[in-house]
């Protein structure tokens, strides 16, 4: 059987780089067809190369746009994985068009996992692999490219105060009771749980650190080591509690503040 030919679509380099280097080292009959930084280069290559790989890997969001602009632009009959850091509840969709996904900072475990998928699917018979349901996908992850919220409308003093979101420099919950800090130090009392406010933020600028702070990225002035391999983050203005990420969450980290 020939090699596993694998197109990467994902535009940071470091990650692209250590997933090629982590399929080939699960799997040295994979070959990588070639690495894809943008929607735009993708729809080129994809366009003159329909025969030339059997598997892609796909980032959800690109440094032009979203990939599943890809599909809408040129026809991709050939299975699909995806790789994301939103951990969102309609990703379970993506296997009920036969696609996969992994999620980001992912590990050796997870792609061989994806990968023993695509095998006991397709391996036998790739050149007749099933027609991806692209507007069924489409349709149930519409929701990604949603418009995050870019204000609240906050109770203060017996009033309506509007707040940008992009002003808010972190939020942080205790006692059940969650407060939003400005980057002019002013302090609201939100109406939301932190759960709910993760999925009205723009996860491009939000962080949640832990299960007590969500923070802005504008707000980072420092990154330090911690003990036992987590970060201390320091932001402005300073809370009172000392922000940590946890060794398990410091990769996800480097990659959001690398984006």
């Amino acid at each position: 059987m020939r090699p596993l030919r694998v197109v990467i679509v994902e535009d940071e380099a470091a990650t692209a780089r250590n997933l090629a280097r982590l399929l080939t080292a699960i799997d040295d009959k994979i070959a990588i067809a070639t690495t894809l930084p943008s929607v735009a280069e993708s729809v080129t290559w994809f366009s003159d190369q329909a025969n030339s790989y059997d598997l892609i890997f796909m980032d959800i969001r690109l440094a032009d746009g979203i990939s599943f602009d890809i599909f809408k632009q040129v026809a991709i009959t050939k299975p699909v994985i995806f790789v994301t850091a939103y951990n969102d509840y309609a990703l379970p969709a993506f296997k009920n068009n036969g696609i996969d996904y992994i999620l980001k900072p992912f590990d050796e475990q997870e792609i061989a996992r994806a990968l023993q998928k695509h095998n006991d699917f397709f391996a036998s018979n790739r050149d007749e692999a099933p027609a991806l349901a692209v507007e069924a996908l489409l349709q149930q992850i519409s929701h990604l490219t949603r418009s995050y919220k870019k204000s609240f409308l906050i109770h203060f003093r017996e009033k309506l105060v509007p707040v940008e979101a992009i002003k808010i420099a972190w939020f942080y919950t205790t006692n059940e009771i969650v407060y939003a800090h400005t980057s002019d130090a002013r302090q609201y009392i939100m109406e939301f749980t932190m759960e709910q406010l993760e999925l009205q933020l723009d996860p491009r600028q939000f962080f949640r650190a832990n299960r007590q702070f969500i923070i802005n990225r504008d707000a980072i002035t420092e990154v330090d080591f911690y003990f036992n391999g987590r970060f201390s983050i320091k932001v402005k203005p300073e809370p009172a509690e000392r922000i940590l990420i946890s060794k398990a969450r410091v990769p996800e980290f480097k990659s959001w503040m690398n984006r």
